[in-house]
């Protein structure tokens, strides 16, 4: 047999959906385990450690029973450029908009401050644990350029997308129609499915879409249909009336659907205020939702109805939603998923948490077949999380009775600082 890396430690993945099937069948959990990845990469074999697993030239690494080996965390929905304002006080989702994120953005037509901003943003993302995610960028072309180099480089799993955007922002960040189409398709032609990345069609929202625009983001996908498209819908009901105002012939999603940029490659960030007759479409295209619980809470914007979503038949995964999200740790997506559910007296367990920042996640952004799960076959895309990485961390872990107890510990007390080590593909990715 050819050798293998055998990674020792507790283990821990889902393996199925916790909401669609009995929980005890979702997951596989080993108190000393190992997953075993082979040269390519990929997974060999996961199970319960014995003297019997490791084979003549086989690589043994001990990391201990203070080590938790888990899928790495997918982000669904976030905007690079915004790291920098992360946190910025006050003011709801349009307010916001024209306060803090088109200012910071403008300064995206320098490279060299692109390339300063991409080099902290993986750094943040891998750090947190985070090693795939779906970013926007803003609407030039050399930034995103940039920012798709950077994930190349860090040999990260990334989905990238150029920000296409005619109408009701500054000038400065205003572009014609058909400039951003021909951009994004340079782009797009460059870098998807280039190694790791893929590429998403990225009209910002359908109120700073033109008619126009949006026919060119449908043109370009009927062109490349296994493209992304990345994009917002039904965030904040201000935005939701506006969106009426200038559609009036029709709802939010339908917007979209009507220029060709609904189908199962589509992710649309936030959904809190869909109709029935919007999920209706959205299950039918096979649309997925990325919820952000964190920037919901920061701007206001209300308590995504998880269950009214999920029974509807849509896909959900969890996102940061940086600069909105106050952080991009998955931990904290999943503490407040958690709170936000809890207040619409609906308690996920930490397994339906884990799910959504895993397996869900790949899931929703269609690499479910690839990773998002440590199972035979699968890209080796993991975590090493310490149990003991701070002494509240080793404290509260220390007393965990079960697998269930000691990801509940993860979720709401840890943070960067519980990250050891990062995999994808096989290979230690650095931050």
């Amino acid at each position: 047999m050819t050798p293998v890396r055998l990674y020792r430690a507790r283990v821990f993945s889902p393996i199925a959906d916790p909401f669609a099937n009995d929980v005890a069948s979702s997951y596989v959990a080993y108190e000393d385990g190992y997953v075993a990845v082979d040269e390519a990469g990929r997974i060999a074999a996961v199970g319960e450690w014995s003297s019997e697993v490791a084979q003549e030239g086989d690589e043994i690494v001990d990391l201990g029973r203070g080590a938790l080996l888990t899928p790495g965390f997918f982000d669904t929905h976030l905007h690079a450029p915004q790291l920098e304002m992360i946190g910025s006080y006050g003011g709801h989702l349009l307010e916001w908009l024209n306060r803090y994120t088109f200012p910071t953005e403008a300064k995206f037509r320098d490279p060299g401050h692109a390339r300063k901003v991409a080099t902290a943003f993986f750094d943040e993302l891998i750090r947190h644990g985070t090693l795939c995610a779906l970013i926007f960028s803003t609407i030039h072309a050399e930034a995103t350029d940039i920012f798709f180099e950077e994930a190349e480089r860090r040999g990260f799993r990334g989905i990238i997308g150029k920000t296409m955007m005619d109408r009701n922002a500054p000038d400065f960040l205003l572009e014609n129609a058909a400039d951003s189409h021909a951009q994004s398709r340079e782009l797009l032609q460059k870098w998807h499915g280039r190694g790791l990345l893929r590429y998403a069609i990225t009209p910002r929202f359908a109120p700073t879409s033109t008619p126009e625009l949006l026919e060119r983001a449908g043109d370009l996908k009927r062109e490349f249909p296994d493209a992304y498209v990345h994009t917002h819908i039904s965030e904040n009901r201000n935005e939701v009336e506006w969106v009426h105002q200038l559609f009036p012939e029709a709802e939010y999603a339908d917007v979209y659907d009507r220029y060709g940029l609904l189908d199962e490659k589509s992710v649309l960030a936030h959904g809190v205020h869909l109709s029935d007759e919007e999920l209706d479409v959205l299950r039918a295209r096979g649309s997925r939702i990325a919820h952000c619980p964190n920037s919901n809470l920061f701007l206001g914007s209300g308590l995504f109805p998880l269950h009214r979503i999920l029974d509807a038949g849509v896909v959900v995964g969890l996102g940061s939603d940086i600069g909105a999200g106050t952080t991009p740790s998955l931990f904290t997506a999943m503490a407040d998923a958690y709170k936000v559910q809890q207040v619409q007296n609906v308690s996920l367990s930490p397994f339906h948490l884990w799910y959504l920042a895993t397996l869900g996640g790949a899931r929703a952004l269609s690499l479910e077949g690839e990773t998002g799960s440590l199972e035979v076959g699968k890209s080796a895309d993991f975590l090493v999380l310490d149990c003991g990485a701070t002494p509240l961390l080793a404290l509260r872990g220390g007393r965990a009775s079960s697998m269930e107890d000691l990801l509940a510990a993860f979720i709401f007390i840890g943070d960067d600082r519980a990250v050891r080590e990062a995999y994808v593909a096989g290979r230690r990715v650095s931050f």
